[in-house]
């Protein structure tokens, strides 16, 4: 790391702390030419991911939006929050590592749905509705006997 003070490219690191969740590291760098102590903060580089809507829109993935959705699904469930925002971390994960810089919202959608379907089945039937708009109570009624179907199996 350049030295900002003499510019020598030799320096070691003093002290390290994790920031931001573990998003970022903090390091507290010494010159070995100036002795001059500097902070240097490191992050991972994320590349944008565009997020392909039903309409063929694109729009950048928006993880905020995402955990929204979550927790309307969840609402007055008995899924903590901490659960939700695994859930919407797998996703994000599973978006940002996937190394694609675009990926369609069925994706997202499907990822998110085989998720609540492992921790409520009231929220997953929520997040599909909206979802998969059904059309009526028909489509609705097949979701669900799918879903009885599954658990009985």
């Amino acid at each position: 790391m350049k030295c900002p003070f003499c510019g020598s490219i030799d320096s070691k690191v003093v002290d390290s702390r994790a920031m931001e969740d573990g998003k970022a590291i903090r390091r507290r760098r010494q010159c070995e030419s100036c002795g001059e102590r500097f902070t240097t903060y490191e992050r991972i580089d994320i590349i944008p991911v565009a997020v392909i809507k039903r309409n063929g829109e694109r729009e950048s993935f928006d993880r905020s939006k995402l955990l929204n959705g979550i927790i309307k699904s969840c609402n007055k469930r008995p899924i903590s929050m901490e659960e939700m925002e695994k859930i919407a971390d797998y996703v994000e994960g599973s978006v940002l590592n996937s190394l694609n810089k675009e990926i369609e919202s069925n994706k997202i959608g499907e990822m998110v749905m085989d998720k609540l379907k492992e921790v409520d089945e009231v929220a997953y039937v929520r997040f599909a509705s909206v979802y998969k708009k059904f059309k009526d109570i028909d489509t609705f009624m097949e979701e669900l006997s799918k879903l009885l179907r599954e658990k009985n199996n």
